[in-house]
């Protein structure tokens, strides 16, 4: 019997998929005595990037209870691969959209701007992390085809681990994060056109292993594209977060991109006028103007026929554009800037938002 061993492991969750290794298949033979243990791990593929995060954590797992450890690391074999991607895609058909299921419960929101420069990608990155840091489960989709930016603002410079026909994105901040970017070599430029998009932002929501969420961020490419027409087909029950500037051009700009998501049935969830104002001592600053966020939100509850909430204005912070070269979301590397509190109150606005669960199976017991 190797019950202390199992139970030890039984800790030991792998980084990649989050879940405890013994669930996942990758514990091989287990031989223990009342001093000492041999255990083989089964990692999903060779040269798998969390092979030695893995071994670390095994070792240290097994040494509270064994004075003597030894661990062999190997791999599954094809059969245990395949019976592992079933077992994660709980036996769904592979090229699946979790998403689109009437029963799935997260909230899928798409951050849009009507033109690039407002710096929707790094609200989005740092609203995926705000939300992560709150405790949420999150998943952030890079859908910015052309102009990719979200490995870079984050952080993360690892590609995804295939296994099969299945992607294990990687995890950055506690956020599930897929992008072009992992795919692209040296910085070049994607050269697609529309069929060639809707496969690519398809791959991303059936190929890619997101796991139980409580809010996948999208973050989509400025304007009123083809990508942004294909998720709100592949997504329709996501709502759009409209980013603005104070200024009245890019206001009139922002409109259309809210404008877009009702076109494609989704509801606008509200409005973030970022580059706000500049604080200073004698009072906040308006070197873009003002007012741009409000106009947004009310022409957009006019077109929609429901009130759209401005969720938040966001200051002009040297801070967050510096987090941003560093690669390092500023929600996290200086939560005190004052960028990054009005971010964080902006979760936990985004927290607070009903789900709304018409049309869903609560699946409520009677017994």
């Amino acid at each position: 019997m190797s019950k202390r061993a199992l139970a030890a492991l039984a800790k030991v969750i792998d980084p990649e998929l989050r879940q405890p290794i013994t669930e996942l298949g990758m514990v091989g033979p287990i031989q223990e005595t009342e001093d000492s243990v041999t255990v083989q791990i089964k990692l999903t593929i060779v040269g798998c990037p969390a092979s030695q995060s893995i071994e670390r954590d095994v070792r240290a797992a097994l040494a509270e209870v064994f004075k003597n450890v030894e661990v062999d690391m190997t791999t599954m074999t094809n059969d245990e691969r395949k019976a592992l991607t079933v077992k994660l895609r709980g036996n769904k058909p592979a090229k699946h959209n979790p998403f689109a299921e009437k029963d799935n419960l997260t909230r899928v929101i798409f951050v849009s701007s009507g033109k690039g420069g407002v710096g929707k990608s790094t609200l989005t990155v740092n609203l995926a992390v705000a939300l992560a840091a709150l405790g949420q489960k999150v998943g952030l989709l890079d859908a910015d085809i052309f102009g990719y930016s979200v490995p870079q603002l984050i952080g993360v410079n690892q590609s995804p681990t295939q296994v099969e026909n299945l992607m294990l994105p990687p995890i950055a901040h506690d956020v599930k994060v897929i992008s072009i970017g992992f795919f692209v070599k040296d910085n070049q430029p994607v050269a697609w056109r529309g069929p060639m998009l809707h496969r690519a932002v398809e791959q991303f929501l059936t190929d890619v292993f997101w796991g139980d969420l409580d809010f996948l961020l999208v973050d989509l490419p400025p304007g009123t594209g083809d990508v942004a027409i294909s998720l709100g087909q592949l997504l329709p029950k996501a709502k759009t977060l409209v980013i603005t500037t104070p200024q009245h051009t890019a206001a009139i700009v922002a409109e259309r991109s809210g404008a877009i998501g009702l076109q494609t049935g989704q509801e606008i969830l509200g409005v973030i006028e970022n580059m706000s104002y500049l604080p200073s001592e004698n009072g906040p600053v308006e070197i873009f103007g003002s007012g741009g966020g409000d106009a947004v939100a009310a022409r957009l509850t006019e077109l929609s026929g429901k009130e759209v909430q401005l969720m938040g204005k966001i200051p002009i912070s040297q801070d967050l554009r510096i987090s941003a070269d560093n690669q390092s979301p500023i929600v996290v590397s200086d939560p005190a800037d004052s960028a990054a509190i009005e971010i964080t109150r902006i979760a936990k606005l985004l927290m607070a938002t009903p789900r709304g669960l018409a049309g869903k199976s609560l699946k409520i017991s009677t017994s």
